[in-house]
């Protein structure tokens, strides 16, 4: 495994001399700025942050990590939970200022440099009445949540973000490019789909695009429920949602309800079971579709409407700014058993802050027609990965939330299948990671030996390639 120099040594003008882009260092006034990420609770302090801006300078960083035996990190849009597009000492590569889009509406395809949150990639498909799967805020970045996997409103009709993938062009550990896809790097192309950042750093992605509503209208937006009744919700849901068209998605949850606008005002703060619907078929059939989830039980507010998809997926941005306290717990479940509402109920009950939640995401209808083993995301027997999320803008909260999310996910793991979707995911170990890629994990583990035999992406969830050295495990 390359090991790390000590800091002093590095002849860091030579790096900042052959990059287009600037090299931070920690004298320069910037230098807390531009290495924080999303997660407020993150607090690493890289030997310097390389701001990439063409893939030039991508090879560069990687040639320049290898030859004086730096860790190297890679951060796209900076919004993994873990915060793993960071570490103490490393030499960070930043894509964040790589940022290009360029629709071909005519084969319905976008690229997407590495740099992009899915913000950018909504703005720009939103002009042809398309949209590519994704999740469903739109500041995550597009590198991270696509090599995770990638969930979201568009899962049941068009399948997973990875399903979409048609080619991604990558820098090696070699420093080499290669672009990957079914017809070169097939391998590579089968591991970048669910693999995360192990085996290259993606400059840029090629997704399949999809029509969604009436020229980019849909009807969607939530549903709340009394927290009395989340049982027979929850219970109610899991029955309906295979039955509906793919057409229509939503997800479950439990949040507190956003003190303004447009929200009314006797329901600021209250917890609530929420769902948050989507439905992207044509716009004369939505009330027909919509009819059993708009009239179920005695819901508190009902803010199913018409909008732009890409309103939907913007729609928690202005809750969720870069620097709050974030921990997160993650598992996938197969189904919503009693058992497990019974441990919902509970936790609901407790939320610690006002920005804290659980969301459930549905993996079934187009994904759960892929094999399992079609690409290195596991989980397509159906079910929902399911988050549990402690924020808070206050660290004196930090320990609350944390405390929250573990006991809430220790409570509700036995119901799980046993891993996780690994954006979901802290710093949790070896065990953690092999349990979450399941039957697919030994292949990762010989592909990564093959494209990244020293480990040096390994600022990530990382695949061990065989014979090095496995990170030891931090708390999660």
């Amino acid at each position: 495994m390359t090991t790390t120099a000590p800091r002093a040594t590095v002849p860091w003008t030579d790096l900042s001399a052959g990059l287009r882009g600037r090299l931070v260092l920690p004298a320069d006034p910037d230098y807390d700025r531009v290495r924080a990420v999303y997660n407020g609770m993150i607090d690493k302090r890289p030997a310097a942050v390389a701001q990439c801006r063409d893939v030039a300078d991508v090879i560069a960083g990687v040639h320049f990590a290898r030859e004086h035996g730096l860790t190297l990190a890679v951060r796209g849009g900076g919004h993994h939970a873990a915060g793993l597009g960071v570490t103490d000492d490393a030499l960070v590569l930043d894509l964040s200022l790589m940022r290009g889009t360029r629709v071909d509406p005519e084969q319905r395809t976008v690229r997407v440099e590495g740099g992009c949150v899915w913000g950018d990639v909504d703005h720009a498909t939103g002009a042809f009445g398309l949209a590519t799967p994704s999740g469903i805020v739109g500041t995550t970045g597009v590198a991270g949540l696509t090599l995770g996997g990638g969930t979201g409103y568009l899962t049941r009709r068009y399948g997973l973000t990875v399903d979409n993938l048609l080619s991604a062009d990558v820098v090696l550990a070699d420093g080499s490019f290669v672009t990957a896809s079914e017809d070169g790097h097939p391998d590579l192309f089968w591991a970048l789909r669910g693999g995360g950042g192990n085996f290259g750093v993606v400059t840029s992605f090629t997704f399949r695009c999809h029509p969604v509503g009436d020229a980019g209208t849909i009807v969607g937006g939530p549903v709340f429920y009394a927290i009395d009744d989340l049982a027979d919700v929850m219970r109610w849901y899991r029955e309906l949602l295979p039955s509906l068209p793919t057409e229509l998605s939503g997800w479950i949850g439990v949040v507190a309800v956003p003190p303004g606008p447009p929200f009314p005002e006797d329901l600021w703060g209250r917890t609530v079971c929420a769902i948050v619907w989507c439905y992207t078929g044509p716009g004369e059939r939505a009330d027909e579709v919509l009819e059993p989830v708009r009239t179920f039980g005695s819901p508190l507010m009902v803010g199913v409407q018409p909008m732009p998809y890409a309103a939907l997926q913007a729609a928690f941005d202005p809750l969720f700014p870069p620097g709050l306290q974030w921990y997160w717990k993650g598992d996938v479940f197969t189904e919503i058993s009693d058992e497990a509402i019974e441990v919902h109920r509970r936790f609901a009950e407790v939320l610690p802050s006002g920005l804290s939640t659980m969301h459930l995401y549905p993996i079934d209808g187009a994904a759960a027609q892929v094999p399992e083993d079609a690409t290195a995301f596991p989980y397509r027997d159906g079910g929902w990965s399911g988050v549990i999320v402690g924020v808070d803008p206050d660290p004196a909260n930090a320990d609350a939330i944390t405390r929250w999310a573990r006991d809430y996910w220790e409570a509700l793991h036995p119901y799980s299948a046993g891993g996780a979707y690994i954006n979901f995911m802290m710093e949790e170990g070896e065990e953690r990671i092999r349990a979450s890629y399941r039957g697919n994990y030994d292949r990762l583990v010989e592909i990564k030996g093959r494209y990244d035999p020293d480990n040096l992406f390994r600022t990530n969830q990382n695949i061990v390639p065989a014979g090095n050295v496995i990170p030891p495990p931090r708390q999660g």
